[in-house]
């Protein structure tokens, strides 16, 4: 068993593909922050735009990743729009998905 912590999260999430980039949302930037709160997880997170048409999907995505690792029982997820993603914020790997690199 993996003890519960922000790399163990974030590794999870990397499972949540945004489709229509094709990139995980961890390596797009879309991932602010990830807060334990005992068996809470808390994710603070953006979308690439405000009217995005995965929103629902993405998010719902994101809190099914949390509440299948072990310690987790209850997640909470937050869409935010300040700072506003830019495609600055992707990792070299999201880059290279979404053909930037």
């Amino acid at each position: 068993m993996n003890p519960l912590d922000e790399p163990t999260i974030l590794d999870a999430l990397r499972q949540v593909v945004d489709p229509e980039l094709g990139c995980n949302i961890v390596d797009l930037g879309l991932v602010y922050s990830a807060e334990i709160l005992g068996d809470r997880v808390r994710v603070t997170m953006t979308l690439t735009t405000a009217g995005c048409p995965m929103h629902e999907s993405l998010v719902a995505g994101v809190r099914t990743m949390l509440l299948g690792l072990d310690g987790v029982r209850d997640a909470e997820v937050e869409v935010v729009w300040d700072p506003p993603w830019n495609p600055a914020m992707m990792t070299p790997a999201g880059r290279a998905a979404v053909g930037l690199a």
